[in-house]
């Protein structure tokens, strides 16, 4: 994939830092992996402080992703097959 704008995507979250980010996800969804700085999710490079939580909730994927100009956001995106390859990575 590798751009958001041309995915069906939800904001959860607006003008979020980075802690703001993993706090929420680590409070809102069961099933969460932490990353470093550089780790790809939809073939994007995701930026932040680490370590950098990423949620599951069954095939939706929700992460920070940073806009240049335009701040962080939370996102929730659903994509079955990159939720699968997330979980696969976790083991």
């Amino acid at each position: 994939m590798g751009c958001v704008e041309s995915m069906n995507y939800e904001i959860v979250m607006r003008d979020a830092t980075f802690k703001e980010s993993r706090d929420y996800i680590k409070a809102h969804f069961k099933e969460f992996i932490d990353v470093q700085p550089g780790f790809k999710v939809f073939d994007i490079y995701v930026i932040g402080l680490p370590p950098i939580a990423i949620g599951l909730d069954g095939d939706f994927v929700i992460f920070p992703f940073t806009k240049p100009c335009h701040g962080t956001f939370l996102l929730r995106i659903e994509d079955k097959e990159e939720a699968a390859r997330l979980r696969a990575g976790k083991k």
